[in-house]
């Protein structure tokens, strides 16, 4: 019970300052929504699809591709960074506060981002006509484990390369765009060259990608998406596990500072 008190502690304390910057929480919104208009669009004219089906191949696409990665990796390397710099972490080590507890409540807040962008652009694309159409339960694990794998990956981007809040936007975009390219999220995998999809098979962004499209418009079961799915997991427990040891690290360093 005291770690579950405290890791809700510190989730609600990072969701209510994003409450307070309100800009920020509008540009999260603005942006997701953008991008899944003009994917729905573009592809409703240049694949001749109907908007309800342009739209249901958009929104699994926008949704790993810009929702999810910037607001849980981006978001969790603004965290640790801005935290690093605030001297949170010094006051950390003469409170109660655990350092699990700590780890689990950043995890908690910005799944809790996540899933609210998942409602929006799920949302918007039902403007359209779209719809879910295979199992919400299956769909629903895909998007906990990207959310999972983006904030694991958040933590050891934050925790190892980044120093200052003016490194975020630029080791983002560094490691970010061109595996967001390659995964599929802005330009479909269907349209690859062979020698780029075996590269973009290597790519987790391409799993999340092709997993979630797979249920969302094709209405896939999880043995036609097995090799994604489990791709996915097993990158997930990668990343929690190195994103806990990169934090555990990190927390040393800090100590001896």
């Amino acid at each position: 019970m005291k770690y579950w008190r405290e890791t809700l502690a510190v989730a609600q304390r990072i969701l209510i300052e994003l409450l307070r910057r309100r800009r920020s929480l509008v540009f999260w919104s603005i942006f997701p929504i953008s991008v899944l208009i003009l994917n729905g669009f573009i592809l409703a004219e240049r694949a001749k699809l109907s908007m309800a089906e342009a739209f249901e191949n958009a929104a699994p696409s926008t949704l790993v591709g810009a929702a999810l990665f910037f607001s849980c990796l981006g978001g969790s390397v603004a965290t640790v960074v801005a935290e690093r710099e605030q001297q949170t972490l010094k006051r950390l080590f003469i409170s109660p506060l655990s350092g699990t507890s700590y780890f689990l409540g950043i995890f908690v807040a910005h799944s809790c981002i996540g899933i609210g962008q998942t409602l929006l652009v799920y949302t918007v694309a039902a403007f359209w006509g779209a719809g879910f159409k295979g199992s919400l339960l299956l769909g629903g694990l895909i998007i906990l484990l990207s959310i999972v794998s983006y904030v694991g990956v958040g933590f050891i981007l934050g925790t190892q390369l980044a120093r200052r809040t003016e490194d975020v936007n630029a080791l983002v975009a560094a490691f970010g765009v061109p595996l967001l390219m390659l995964g599929g999220a802005f330009l479909p995998a269907s349209l690859f060259p062979k020698t780029l999809l075996d590269i973009a098979k290597l790519n987790p962004i391409y799993h999340m990608n092709e997993a979630l499209l797979g249920v969302s418009a094709g209405g896939d079961g999880l043995t036609k998406i097995a090799s994604h799915f489990w791709f996915l997991a097993g990158f997930a427990v990668l990343m929690v596990g190195g994103g806990w040891l990169s934090y555990r690290r990190m927390l040393r360093v800090e100590r001896r500072l």
